[in-house]
């Protein structure tokens, strides 16, 4: 694994950064991305292909934003999609069956565990914990869930309706910053604080035989679980 990040960080270069500001009040988690404090919060860049610039441009605009409270981490998307649909309504599905959205948070750098947790557009999540990549023999805990998580989707257009074109889906969710303490004791952040992180969508296309996977901080290879290649999330104590 080692080997394989030197050539990745080669190749690609440094992992991208995010300043995540805190938030002025509490966000109302109502996939809508409006409350004020979201206007302060800067967008992250585009989503790339998984595997860099060497690859298509997605056709598709994806892009984060992220906050921060004492109580929560929020995390707010926009994802440009003319037809917005979605199939898993059951916990825990294998979300990425659908085109969803995928947070992979890993709140202890120096360790090799990490989370997951992916979405739909029917606002079905699935969260896991993995206590090391597959690659080092790391086997998914599906029993790991966030407990008081909140999450939301908005839909700028009709789901599940190909008649029209819809303009995209947002989500936006708060996570608990308690919610590890059932696999792990992660300390509060404070201003200072970095933990890695990234994104991931994937995207179906009617007649393609594999899916597209568009990232914020590139992997080099088609494979999310390389946590060496995911950004980095300094908590900022300033809030603009």
């Amino acid at each position: 694994m080692i080997a394989l990040a030197a050539v990745l960080a080669a190749a690609l270069g440094a992992p991208l950064s995010y300043e995540c500001l805190r938030a002025a009040a509490p966000v109302h988690v109502d996939g809508k991305i409006d409350d004020p404090a979201w206007q302060r919060a800067p967008w992250s860049s585009d989503f790339i292909d998984i595997e860099g610039d060497s690859k298509p441009r997605p056709k598709y605009r994806t892009r984060v934003k992220m906050l921060w409270d004492d109580r929560y981490l929020y995390i707010a998307a926009e994802l440009e999609e003319p037809d917005v649909k979605a199939t898993l309504t059951q916990r825990d599905s294998v979300i990425f069956k659908d085109n969803d959205f995928e947070v992979f948070l890993k709140p202890l750098p120096a360790t090799k565990s990490y989370y997951e947790f992916e979405i739909n557009a029917l606002n079905t999540g699935w969260d896991l914990f993995l206590p090391r990549p597959y690659s080092e023999g790391g086997q998914a805990d599906n029993s790991w869930d966030i407990e008081g998580l909140q999450t939301a989707i908005g839909v700028q257009g009709t789901l599940n309706d190909p008649r029209d074109k819809d303009k995209g889906w947002t989500v936006e969710m708060a996570i608990p910053l308690t919610a590890f303490a059932a696999r792990q004791k992660v300390p509060q952040p404070r201003a200072g604080t970095t933990w890695r992180i990234n994104f991931s969508r994937v995207q179906w296309t009617a007649g393609k035989k594999s899916e597209d996977n568009w990232v914020w901080s590139p992997q080099g290879v088609v494979n999310m679980h390389v946590p060496e290649r995911w950004g980095f999330l300094h908590f900022s104590g300033k809030s603009r």
